[in-house]
C-alpha cells in the first residue's frame, strides 16, 4: 500500500516539509509506503480547456510533471497535496498541477484516499484546506480527517517543527489515512467498489433562449 504526498511550497526544506515529513514518518509506522514529490519549485503551465487529453489519454503538455504524476497517482492508494498558504489560498504552480492531473487522468480514483495539508504563519489555513479538498471530492475520493483542520503553522524554515498541535494533527491524520487505505482494501475485496452510473452533464442554459 502507498500513499504519493505532493509538496506544494518552493522552499526545499520549508514548514510543509516539516508536516509532511511527520506525516510520511507516521504512515511508515503503519506499514504504508509514501513517495514524496516536490512540486512547489517546478514550472508548471495551467490547462488550457483544449479538451486534447479526452483524444490522448493524457495532458498534451509532455514537458513538466504531469504526466508523470498521473502514472504515480493511478498506482497509489491515496494522495496528499500539501501546500503553503498564500493569501489564502494555495501555491498557483500546484494549483496549475491539480487542475491538469485530476482533469486529464481518466484513471478511477474511486476510493483513493485523499488528504489536504495547509500551512501558514498565522491565517488562510481553512480556505486553502477547503481549496485542497474539492479535488478528492469531485472524484469520489473519500477525505481523511484529523482531530483538527489539516493545518500547520510556523513563519520562518523549520518553525513548524515548534507547532505541537499541529505536528499531531499531521500524526493523527496519517493513522487515519492508513485505516482508511486498509479498510477500504478490505472493503474491495469483500464488497467491490461501488456501482457507478453513465454520465449526466446538464447545465443551465435554455435551448428556448438560444437565437
Amino acid at each position: 500500500m502507498k500513499v504519493l504526498i505532493l509538496n506544494g511550497s518552493p522552499k526545499q526544506n520549508g514548514n510543509v516539509s516539516v508536516a509532511v515529513n511527520e506525516l510520511a514518518k507516521t504512515l511508515g509506522e503503519q506499514g504504508i509506503e509514501t513517495e514524496t514529490i516536490h512540486i512547489g519549485n517546478k514550472m508548471i503551465r495551467g490547462c488550457i480547456a483544449c479538451n486534447k487529453c479526452a483524444e490522448l489519454g493524457k495532458c498534451v503538455f509532455d514537458n513538466d510533471p504531469v504526466n508523470e504524476m498521473a502514472k504515480k497517482f493511478k498506482e497509489a492508494d491515496g494522495l496528499v497535496i500539501a501546500s503553503p498558504v498564500y493569501y489564502a489560498s494555495a501555491n498557483a504552480t500546484l494549483i496549475a498541477l491539480l487542475d491538469r492531473l485530476f482533469y486529464s487522468s481518466h484513471f478511477d480514483k474511486t476510493m483513493k484516499v485523499g488528504a489536504a495539508i495547509a500551512v501558514a504563519r498565522r491565517g488562510g489555513c481553512s480556505a486553502t484546506f477547503d481549496e485542497l479538498n474539492k479535488y478528492f471530492t469531485i472524484s469520489g475520493m473519500p477525505v481523511a480527517s484529523s482531530t483538527y483542520w489539516n493545518s500547520v503553522h510556523g513563519m520562518l524554515p523549520g518553525e513548524a517543527q515548534y507547532d505541537a498541535e499541529g505536528l499531531k494533527t499531521m500524526r493523527v491524520l496519517a493513522r487515519n489515512m492508513a485505516f482508511l487505505i486498509k479498510s477500504i482494501a478490505l472493503g474491495k475485496e469483500k464488497f467491490g467498489l461501488p456501482e457507478t452510473e453513465p454520465w449526466v452533464g446538464t447545465h443551465f442554459i435554455r435551448d428556448d433562449l438560444k437565437e
